[in-house]
């Protein structure tokens, strides 16, 4: 499996994609094709936490006055599944590794992933 979830309107989505050959992966633009909750499942098996999977730069927080530091594991798993916005992105997603979200650790450690300097 080599699935990258990400959105097509994010410019930091289309910067960091474009740095790889994703020739041989699956491409799911997540506002047209939501994530499963098998595929969260997924995810959740490598990361061990759906917080880490959580986007807490999403616009709907402010729009639904949600308070982040009281929501639970599963309120997080909810929220993801619920709207779009929620998961951190992009994801990239092998049968082994996960890679979530552009801060520049995980960008450096998909370069590495991707034998790119």
């Amino acid at each position: 499996m080599k699935k990258v979830f990400h959105l097509n309107t994010c410019d930091t989505c289309r910067k960091i994609l474009a740095q790889f050959d994703l020739s041989d992966w699956e491409k799911r633009e997540i506002r047209k094709e939501p994530i499963t909750k098998e595929e969260l499942e997924e995810m959740y098996k490598l990361t061990k936490s759906y917080e880490a999977l959580f986007s807490k730069k999403s616009t709907q927080i402010k729009l639904r006055e949600l308070d982040v530091r009281s929501l639970q594991e599963n309120d997080f798993k909810d929220l993801i599944l619920d709207h779009y916005t929620f998961l951190k992105r992009p994801v990239f997603l092998t049968d082994k590794e996960i890679f979530v979200g552009n801060d520049k650790k995980n960008v450096e450690a998909l370069k590495v992933f991707f034998g790119v300097e």
